[in-house]
């Protein structure tokens, strides 16, 4: 008796150290993440001189509209340009206009086969580095972006602190859908010879659905329909309303809610096209 519970205890202690030792392994991914995005820094402050051009030239027009309009979809000057100012600096979080993920070429040349041997998850592995790298943008990007846009166009933002918690929550579910939704279209190169197409095409159609030219509130209401039944307001819009405190309360729990919903959805999805990939991989590869 004596043994078999020195047995269970002894199993348990391997389980629990295993355990640990597997989110360790990620957290160092992250870590790595963010000091291979440190390396550079010149990108990072001409993404950050580019993010407050195109802020300034959006701020204005958008801006004139809600002067001209009146009632401009609910925005008034101040929540505007926090519209503007927040999406400006999720930018490069989020990797909508960024290059693509690493796993594209190791798909195309073979590589990743290397991957499916390694004693780490492709999907978290690559999670964690990218939260990794978007973390690191924050700081020379994305921060100073905002910053920019409340000193010189001022910011509508909540007094709750709750709607900062939930702001944060929401930016950081934001850039895992971001990621993941990348990640699928990674995947679609074990079937084709090249995604650069659908890379573009997934630019296009995701920067407009997720409410970059234009807040998704003030789209028709068929095309509002169309974008809720996609992930990408989720990625942008969502984290956006969170964070300056146009939805709060019950309102901004539901939009976090709805943005875990598609995190989950679209891992499921990525962790289909990623075993599907792996056997077309061992058929092909022998």
């Amino acid at each position: 008796m004596g043994d078999g519970r020195l047995a269970v205890t002894r199993a348990r202690r391997r389980f629990h150290g295993h355990h640990r030792r597997s989110w360790w392994v990620y957290w160092q991914l992250a870590k790595a993440g963010f000091r291979k995005q440190a390396q550079y820094k010149l990108a990072m402050f001409a993404g950050l001189f580019t993010n407050c051009v195109f802020g300034f030239v959006r701020a204005a027009v958008m801006l004139a509209a809600v002067r001209a309009a009146g009632d401009f979809g609910g925005y008034d000057e101040g929540t505007i340009g926090a519209y503007v100012w927040l999406s400006q600096g999720l930018l490069g979080a989020t990797q909508f206009m960024g290059p693509p993920i690493d796993l594209v070429s190791r798909i195309k040349s073979g590589d990743v086969a290397v991957d499916f041997l390694r004693p780490v998850d492709i999907q978290l592995g690559y999670l964690a580095a990218d939260m990794g790298r978007a973390a690191c943008t924050f700081g020379p990007r994305g921060i100073p972006s905002i910053v920019v846009g409340a000193a010189t166009f001022g910011l509508s933002m909540p007094s709750s602190p709750l709607s900062y918690v939930l702001g944060v929550i929401s930016v950081l579910l934001a850039v895992a859908l971001s990621f993941l939704c990348l990640f699928a279209v990674a995947l679609i190169g074990f079937w084709v010879v090249e995604i650069r197409g659908i890379r573009v095409l997934y630019q296009i159609v995701g920067t407009f659905l997720a409410g970059l030219f234009v807040p998704v509130h003030m789209f028709p209401e068929w095309l509002r329909t169309i974008a809720h039944a996609t992930p990408f307001p989720s990625i942008l819009q969502a984290p956006i309303d969170t964070l300056s405190g146009r939805v709060e309360g019950a309102a901004a729990l539901s939009t976090v809610l709805i943005q875990v919903v598609w995190v989950v959805a679209i891992a499921v999805l990525g962790r289909v096209l990623l075993r599907a990939g792996q056997r077309r991989l061992e058929v092909q590869g022998g």
